[in-house]
């Protein structure tokens, strides 16, 4: 990996994937990638351009006429822009996420945006999560962990986490959403959600956020011989 390491965090909708690398990233002084949320500002282009979002070729038309940039703020957060705009917030919404899961359905998309993912990791030490890093994107990581937990309590903590941000929406809604996720992720034919098979396995159903954490922590430093100390 050009002496830089990267470590792959891929898992289901909801499980706390870019809470974890976002702050193992700060921890550890790596740079966080969250390369789902390129596919949900695809979604959200589709969206609003009233893109049929499950059509290839339309997708494919729309995608070179975007400008899809990753940014950092002060402090050090990923922020998603679309064509100048910062989406960052936008993209997660439910119905975003539905449309995420389309277009990263498409070969020829995923092709597409392949590029700008690795990119990072051969010039950083980086983390990314998603759904196929460990799999697709970053075959050769260092270190792949798969984080999982069920339906219901993954769910939960998005339906929490929407209510805090003032959306309108009910904890059945989110649940319905989030099967549909995991079902459309696990069956889609290109790069389905699956856990690497040198990957780490990691269920947070029954762990705190601090608990979760800790682990993730103990792994690293088990696996790459860094320190949270250790900067990149």
């Amino acid at each position: 990996m050009n002496g830089f390491n990267a470590i792959a965090i891929d898992g289901p909708s909801g499980v706390g994937k870019s809470t974890m690398a976002k702050r193992l990233a700060k921890s550890f002084g790596f740079l966080y990638v969250d390369t789902g949320a390129i596919y949900r500002t695809l979604g959200l282009a589709c969206y609003e351009a009233g893109i049929d979002r499950k059509d290839e070729d339309a997708v494919m038309e729309l995608l070179p006429t975007l400008d899809i940039a990753i940014r950092y703020n002060e402090q050090g957060e990923q922020c998603m822009y679309l064509n100048g705009l910062d989406v960052s917030r936008k993209i997660r919404e439910p119905e975003i996420s539905l449309c995420a899961s389309d277009v990263s359905a498409h070969p020829r998309v995923r092709s597409f945006l392949l590029d700008m993912q690795r990119k990072f990791a051969r010039e950083n030490n980086v983390i990314m999560d998603g759904r196929d890093i460990g799999t697709v994107v970053l075959p050769d990581a260092e270190l792949k962990i798969f984080l999982t937990a069920s339906a219901e309590v993954r769910a939960r903590r998005r339906y929490n986490e929407l209510k805090e941000k003032g959306s309108d929406v009910s904890f059945d809604e989110v649940l319905r959403d989030m099967i549909l996720r995991d079902e459309k992720d696990t069956t889609r034919a290109a790069a389905p959600l699956k856990k690497a098979e040198d990957a780490v396995e990691l269920d947070s159903g029954g762990m705190s956020i601090e608990e979760t954490f800790g682990r993730l922590c103990e792994i690293i430093i088990n696996r790459l011989a860094v320190s949270p100390e250790e900067k990149a």
